[in-house]
């Protein structure tokens, strides 16, 4: 084959020079240009070799047919210089036409090169990013599993503990350390306890847009009650930080189920805790709104939430992205506020977000309607923990259970 393209090569001259002939064409000047057309043409689809013996054919053709006499003796001195001036143009053409042709022909390669190795850098970053989807979602789930267990084990641990306290003193025994009013606040404890647990259960299985049940133990409780008994319960969360508590004068009792209004304020207290540095003030504030609601407020001087992002904190396993707990064991799984909407509005009430006075940090607002003023008696389901020795062994024990757990966790 590489032969064959020398001898076309040798041949393309043969076809110019006979149309030539035909045509009567004996002029120098037009026959020169067409065989160095020849030649540039067979560089380019040949190489250089063949456009050498390309333009050796063309120069014997151009002095055998074009130049006098005929043959190919030259006598006059300026055929001899268009002859030579023929062969070094011939010659510069084909190798300039022959190095274009291997230069479109490198740079066609170098464009295969480099496409073969985008697309094997490419299925290295698929690769990669396969590797580190798979990598946070394992971090995912461990996290999840993580918060999980904490909102679990929390209800449990006060159930267990109250259990504990129950056993240890003999209730059930003819002879016990507890008064049956002892005994009915520990099974207080275990049925509010496992109402917690079964609405954060509740808040995982149920869809947000299931109608929520009317709630069927409306009470008419005071808020100054309900509200120190979430602060009661929040206690071990809240032990780094200040709390500031304001409750109006004259303000109306509400008419709630107070175990639920009371893990809503637990819920509110565990958030702010969890993202304003220790130190900071947790406030929370409880005003009339007007004639009909009771508005109560808790507020942090934490990082804030954006304003675009307000609404969709209430949406199930939500959380503002970057915003990390200050305890790397208390990181939630976005169930808290979902919960705490579902509560409040089976109260007939409302929640949001808004910004603090303060201008920093972030308040949550909750508004319950108020008790008819004929049923404030009723003020006997929730009221401020006493200060007997009974509680004080429960809470102890509670948090004996809770550091225990913190510390195999």
């Amino acid at each position: 084959m590489r032969w064959l393209k020398y001898i076309a090569a040798a041949v393309t001259v043969a076809p110019i020079v006979l149309v030539l002939r035909l045509l009567s064409v004996s002029y120098a000047g037009i026959a020169a240009p067409l065989l160095l057309l020849d030649v540039v043409v067979v560089a380019r689809l040949w190489g250089t070799g063949p456009a050498l013996v390309a333009a050796a054919s063309g120069a014997g053709a151009y002095s055998y047919y074009f130049l006098p006499p005929a043959g190919f003796g030259i006598e006059d001195a300026e055929d001899w210089i268009a002859f030579v001036t023929f062969i070094v143009t011939a010659v510069i053409a084909g190798e300039l036409a022959s190095r274009a042709e291997r230069r479109a022909a490198e740079a066609q390669s170098g464009r295969q090169e480099i496409e073969r190795l985008y697309q094997e850098l490419q299925g290295a970053f698929e690769r990669a990013s396969e590797a580190e989807a798979a990598r946070r979602n394992e971090q995912l789930k461990a996290a999840l599993l993580d918060a999980l267990t904490h909102n679990l084990r929390t209800p449990l641990t006060s159930i267990k503990a109250a259990v504990t306290a129950l056993i240890r003193s003999g209730a059930w025994s003819p002879v016990s350390e507890l008064s049956s009013e002892g005994r009915r606040e520990l099974l207080q404890v275990i049925d509010e306890e496992s109402d917690r647990l079964n609405r954060f259960i509740e808040g995982l299985s149920s869809p947000v847009e299931t109608a929520p049940m009317l709630p069927i133990h409306l009470r008419a409780i005071e808020v100054e009650a309900v509200v120190q008994s979430g602060l009661h319960r929040a206690e071990t969360v809240t032990r780094d930080h200040r709390l500031a508590v304001s409750i109006a004068d004259a303000i109306p009792a509400v008419s709630v189920d107070a175990a639920s209004i009371t893990e809503v304020i637990y819920i509110l207290l565990d958030n702010a805790s969890k993202y304003a540095p220790p130190g900071t003030t947790i406030a929370v504030r409880a005003v009339r709104d007007d004639e009909r609601n009771v508005r109560i407020t808790v507020s942090d001087e934490g990082p804030g939430i954006p304003d675009a992002m307000r609404e969709r904190v209430f949406e199930k396993f939500f959380r503002v992205p970057a915003r990390e707990s200050h305890d790397p064991h208390r990181g939630g799984v976005g169930l808290g506020l979902p919960i705490a909407r579902r509560l409040v509005e089976t109260q007939g009430g409302r929640i949001w977000i808004e910004t603090p006075a303060s201008g920093k940090g972030t308040a949550v607002t909750i508004t319950v309607p108020c008790a008819e003023a004929d049923v404030r008696s009723l003020n006997a389901d929730v009221k401020p923990d006493s200060k007997s020795d009974l509680k004080s062994d429960l809470k102890s024990e509670t948090r004996n259970l809770k550091s225990e757990e913190q510390r195999t966790a």
